[in-house]
């Protein structure tokens, strides 16, 4: 017997040790070690299914263990008569499931589905780099297991990762790579060409063997490189270890669209590894948000893998992490839900869907504004009013609920280590390290909790309920209004609200501790944490495009009073605009963000037109590269079935013609083009004449961004067009 403690890499099925586990150990090994685990589902129904149910599983080769019970269903208020079935090995478990659900379809199945990684995280507390102290046999079969920490600690020990980054030197829709390239710890590089195809894969099994990464960190290697490679290895021979446990193949998971939240989405095929790790940076779902820290982390909050955390959704996490507290809880996880939303009036659709609180913006440009916000407000009114699937809401008022549901169980901690987080970096100083890594962990946290809110109205979540989505929102739109009448009974002007935050100002009012009586009574009305996100030195509400009577609500941009932006609903933020105009949008805000105050905003008009001027003419030259007048358009159905063709679909057409598919969901990416058909796909084998560009096309974009910041001075876009034609002098305003 032997007692060994690292830090957990990997839990995944073995046929036939239960489940494998791999841990990195103190003394720098890496040690695969196995362990039992029998997985239970169960079926309710009727006595003669279940009697029909428990016959047909005795016949089945897995021989499980069969047993009758009860089990408490959120969504029934009796408990339930079901049918438990144990199998030993973990991996037989889903086989013998599928075979039972085709059998007897008309059952209702329990804890079915559920990923290895969760019942062992709700058997013994584990997660992804848990440090544990385990006690193995000479075999390697665990005889104890203990985890040494929390998913809730705020600076849990470091685990020794050996990272290997590998990527080719082109993106592959775009170009053909011809070399790739290694990167290592302590900045340790390397150049392996892709040709010869034998010398590749030579070089690089040795380079897998020597340094025996943790985690394969790729560019495109889900939708290419290891596809490309696996290919390779298969034709020539040659076995690559991807892999550290040996004998069993890698894990691939195709290519999906699907539909969510009002969009197309559309995820690229997946490579998983068994003893390591692969993570496509390219394909992974919030990469772009928070990189690996940030994934590391929502892997240790949800329990899920870290291949698998790093590329589904939020909404995903939030779901394990509801099913592993309903484990802990003794609560039955639906296969599929099967409650319906009540039958209700359409009176009571308006008292009760009314959505979040939305007060229009005055237009135009405030100064000194107070910016306070609630700290994930609609997780925060989940637990604070103890709102469930199950239980009956209390009031912001009412003393708290003394038995939590199942959905404020799972969110409490989260809430406490966010705002934790949160207040550590507000108190750091720049150069602390932890800052990086935090601001990280705490936008993990912010996309989970964002989710959550959704995942309780969604019609298949497995403990979603609308009710209690519209709970939400109502008791989110009184926290609000008591906020509002709050912030107007010590004098503040409310110039704003949505949903979680509130815009005020009040003579003698700038500075944050001026603001910090309001937010002290706020909580005093409220019950929920709010902070106040900042002073703007002067913050512009925009108008509607086609009517500059009609405010916007999520349109608007500002300078703190530190000199930082904060921009929302201009062309900025938009994925799909091209490099060049946002960035010059961007500077121009950087231009008038100079200004010391609001009075002094004339000043820098000059130099923020010169500016707009500068770039019109190096568009006009040709100046521009075009990498930088990229727009990526993403493609909502397959390009025959457009009517009238978009950008995307024109240039997803151009695509297929010289055999790439792009698929319903992918993002386009395109040039605009004078004549026909007017895009240019940018995956397009060779590069278009700069000469054709549609620079017509692309001034009125730019003047059309510029404008969108310059309009509070009196600057439209048409009056922007006429200043830069140089036909009219036109005043400026301050």
């Amino acid at each position: 017997m032997v007692e060994i403690t690292g830090w957990l890499l990997d839990v995944y099925e073995d046929p036939q040790d239960g489940v494998a586990l791999w841990l990195l150990c103190d003394d720098g090994r890496r040690r695969r070690l196995h362990q039992p685990l029998p997985v239970r589902f169960c079926a309710a129904g009727t006595p003669g299914e279940l009697r029909a149910l428990w016959q047909f599983l005795e016949a089945q080769p897995e021989r499980p263990r069969l047993e009758r019970g009860t089990g408490r269903d959120l969504f029934c208020p009796q408990p339930v008569d079901v049918l438990w079935a144990e199998v030993e090995r973990a991996a037989a478990a889903p086989r013998l499931f599928a075979r039972a659900a085709r059998a007897f379809p008309d059952l209702t199945y329990y804890n079915a589905d559920l990923p290895v990684s969760l019942r062992h995280a709700a058997a013994f507390g584990t997660f992804p780099l848990a440090r544990c102290r385990v006690l193995a046999a000479p075999d390697g079969r665990i005889l104890a297991l203990e985890v040494l920490d929390s998913r809730w600690d705020l600076d849990p020990p470091p685990a020794p990762l050996r990272v290997l980054r590998l990527e080719p030197d082109v993106d592959p829709q775009h170009g053909t790579p011809r070399w790739l390239l290694a990167g290592m710890g302590g900045g340790r590089t390397a150049r392996l060409a892709l040709q010869p195809e034998r010398a590749l894969l030579i070089n690089l099994r040795a380079l897998l063997r020597q340094y025996d990464p943790d985690l394969l960190l790729t560019a495109w290697g889900d939708t290419w490189l290891l596809p490309h490679l696996l290919q390779l290895s298969r034709r020539l021979g040659i076995a690559l270890p991807l892999n550290r446990q040996s004998g069993r193949g890698v894990a691939q998971r195709p290519e999906r669209t699907y539909f969510s939240y009002g969009q197309i989405i559309f995820r690229g095929r997946q490579v998983h590894l068994f003893g390591r790790w692969h993570i496509d940076r390219c394909n992974g779902m919030m990469w772009d948000d928070y990189e690996l820290d940030g994934a590391l982390e929502s892997a240790r909050v949800t329990a899920l893998p870290v291949q698998v955390a790093a590329r589904v959704s939020p909404g995903s996490g939030i779901s394990a992490m509801q099913m592993l507290v309903a484990l802990r809880m003794g609560v039955l996880i639906p296969w599929h839900k099967q409650q319906p939303e009540q039958l209700k009036s359409a009176l009571d659709f308006l008292r009760g869907d009314q959505g979040g609180m939305v007060y229009q913006p005055l237009i135009g440009l405030h100064c000194d504004v107070g910016a306070v916000d609630f700290i994930s407000m609609y997780p925060s009114v989940m637990v604070r009013c103890n709102i469930s699937p199950e239980t009956e809401p209390v009031g912001l008022s009412d003393p708290p609920a003394e038995e939590p549901g199942l959905v404020p169980r799972t969110l409490a901690p989260l809430l406490r280590k966010r705002i934790a987080l949160k207040r550590r970096m507000a108190a750091s100083p720049a150069w602390d390290p932890r800052v990086r890594m935090d601001k990280a962990r705490i936008s993990a946290h912010k996309w989970l909790l964002v989710t959550c809110f959704g995942y309780l109205g969604y019609k298949n979540a497995r403990f979603g309920r609308i009710e209690a989505h519209e709970a939400v929102t109502a008791y989110g739109r009184e926290a609000l209004l008591r906020a509002k009448e709050a912030a107007e009974d010590q004098g503040y002007q409310v110039l704003h609200l949505y949903v979680d935050g509130l815009w005020v100002t009040r003579p003698g009012a700038s500075a944050p501790p001026d603001f910090q009586p309001l937010l002290d009574e706020v909580v005093e009305r409220t019950g929920l944490p709010i902070a106040l996100d900042g002073v703007y030195r002067w913050v512009a509400f925009l108008p509607a495009r086609r009517d500059e009577r009609i405010p916007v609500p999520n349109r608007y941009f500002g300078v703190f009073q530190d000199g930082s932006l904060k921009v929302r609903g201009i062309e900025a933020r938009r994925r799909d605009t091209p490099p060049f105009i946002a960035e010059t949008q961007m500077d121009i805000l950087r231009c008038l963000a100079r200004a010391p105050s609001a009075s002094e905003l004339p000043a820098c008009l000059p130099e923020a037109l010169g500016l707009l001027r500068a770039r019109l003419s190096d568009l006009s030259a040709l100046r521009v590269p075009l990498e930088a007048l990229l727009a990526a358009q993403r493609l909502s159905r397959e390009p025959e079935r457009y009517v009238t063709p978009s950008p995307a679909a024109l240039a997803a057409m151009q695509l297929q013609a010289v055999g790439k598919r792009v698929r319903p969901g992918q993002r386009v990416r395109l040039l605009f083009l004078r004549g026909k058909p007017g895009v240019w796909a940018w995956d397009l084998p060779g590069r278009p004449s700069p000469a054709m560009l549609d620079t017509a096309y692309y001034r009125r974009l730019l003047l059309r961004a510029a404008s969108s910041v310059l309009q509070p001075f009196g600057l439209n876009e048409d009056t922007l067009r006429a200043l830069m034609d140089g036909g009219v002098e036109v005043p400026l305003q301050g």
